[in-house]
């Protein structure tokens, strides 16, 4: 028995093994209850009501109600902004929760405790609090969907912020904004991160409709962080700001990136703040759009706390939280060195995703030759997508990764034929070969500045990223 249990985590050749603080039972208990949510009404889908989610956290005690909420949302920079909020938050001494979608490796990353993921056996404690409730629930829904697995599991993250208790939640949107299931939470700091299309099949192709449904985050006597925005964006954030009396800080007039230089292993940074100016802040990630991301986080932390010119944050924190910072596959090296070519992992799954990756690898890194590896899911803009990183990429291998709605290597080889050329492109549907075969063709170049990308998917991105023996984190 323990033998296929072990067999059911470490998953043959690209193991998930059982995490040093858990057991081999207890990591088994944690593989039943996310089988168990799987069986559940999948996250890519959305309905337009809050209505069973308001209903859950109403019988559960309204768990989202015991904690200030900055919630954010946007089409890209989600996460690794959200990781910057917390740590600043907790650098100046409050306890944190922050719940994060989707996950890279393990589902366990999408709700943490004190800036770091629960256990095993605490996310299956938390489920098991929950159950009886949802339980309820779904008895009681009549012709209606029963609860989804995103509505299920932001009812654990709220309780479990609850139980801890936090001072704080960083909380992100799964999809959308105005009937995502995290906005029963009313928000304090409301961050809006650059709006462009995805999800199109359910936020549609126009992107002021779309900035219409992530501008419902943006709740009464709430303050709006908003990044920097294309104007027509721009004016429907701030028309939602009036309509419920938000205070609005906008980045490029309130707050922003004052100066921004390279740096060994990621980047030194001048930031204007809402309370003031911090320098020497060192940002161990690579892009323009992460110095972006930094001076957003800054500005909700700030927001969130109070701080004002009177009273700033203590310099010395903000620079130990953002030395601090860490964001899985968004240009995460996990290979590199003098007899092997640099691998990195990036989660980019949409076209606005890509050009900030080819931006990034063009000004910060200086390959001779760069091979891609990309697998992407159905319904994505994978065009787009390979419009991108064509200008950066010498060649690239297409694959698929393990998710059901993952686009077959074929079809999405034919594409990139059409944008790169067919003497560009190689199709190899295993994701492992793929990686091996980039690395070969990268490798023919001979001596050093050879380099492999990973991309075209969260997915994607962590399935490799386990290949490498990463931790998930």
């Amino acid at each position: 028995m323990i033998a296929a249990v072990l067999d059911e985590i470490r998953g043959g050749d690209t193991p998930d093994v059982v995490p040093a603080q858990s057991t081999v039972t207890g990591y088994a208990e944690f593989l039943a209850v996310d089988a168990a949510l799987d069986r559940r009404w999948p996250e890519s889908v959305m309905e337009p009501s809050l209505e069973r989610m308001q209903t859950l956290c109403d019988a559960l005690g309204e768990p989202q109600r015991g904690y200030p909420v900055v919630h954010l949302t946007g089409t890209n920079g989600k996460t690794s902004t959200s990781r910057m909020i917390d740590a600043l938050l907790t650098e100046v001494g409050l306890r944190t929760g922050r719940y994060t979608s989707p996950h890279l490796q393990r589902a366990t990353e999408r709700i943490n405790l004190d800036n770091r993921p629960v256990t095993p056996e605490h996310y299956v404690a938390t489920y098991r609090e929950v159950e009886p409730v949802v339980e309820l629930v779904d008895a009681k829904r009549g012709d209606a969907p029963a609860l989804s697995k995103f509505e299920v599991l932001t009812a654990m993250a709220f309780a479990s912020f609850s139980d801890a208790p936090v001072e704080a939640a960083v909380i992100e949107v799964g999809l959308g904004g105005r009937w995502d299931a995290t906005n029963v939470a009313d928000a304090d700091v409301a961050v809006i991160l650059p709006i462009g299309v995805d999800h199109a099949e359910y936020l549609g192709n126009d992107v002021l409709d779309i900035a219409r449904e992530k501008a419902g985050i943006i709740k009464e006597g709430s303050v709006a962080v908003l990044a920097a925005q294309d104007k027509k964006v721009a004016e429907v954030l701030i028309e939602r700001c009036a309509e419920v009396g938000a205070q609005v800080a906008r980045e490029g007039a309130e707050f922003g990136v004052r100066e921004r230089e390279l740096a060994v292993g990621g980047q030194r940074l001048e930031l204007q703040g809402l309370s003031g100016r911090y320098d020497e802040i060192f940002l161990p990630l690579h892009g323009e759009h992460q110095a972006s991301n930094a001076a957003v986080a800054l500005a909700a932390a700030e927001a969130l706390v109070g701080a004002g010119t009177a009273q700033p944050l203590d310099p010395e924190a903000v620079r130990a939280a953002f030395a601090s910072v860490r964001s899985p596959g968004r240009l995460e090296p996990v290979q590199g060195g003098p007899d092997t070519p640099t691998v990195l992992l990036d989660a980019a799954h949409n076209p606005a995703g890509a050009t900030a990756l080819a931006t990034a690898l063009t000004g910060e890194f200086r390959f001779t030759r760069l091979v891609g590896v990309l697998a992407v899911l159905q319904g994505k803009d994978a065009r787009g997508i390979l419009e991108g990183l064509e200008p950066v990429l010498h060649e690239v291998v297409v694959t698929t990764n393990s998710s059901p709605r993952a686009m077959d290597a074929d079809e999405l080889g034919a594409l990139a034929a059409e944008v790169f050329g067919s003497d560009r492109v190689s199709v190899e549907p295993s994701l492992q070969a793929a990686v091996e075969q980039a690395g070969e063709i990268a490798e023919e170049a001979g001596g050093s500045g050879v380099g492999v990308v990973v991309t075209g998917s969260v997915v994607t991105a962590g399935e490799v990223r386990s290949l490498f023996g990463r931790e998930p984190e």
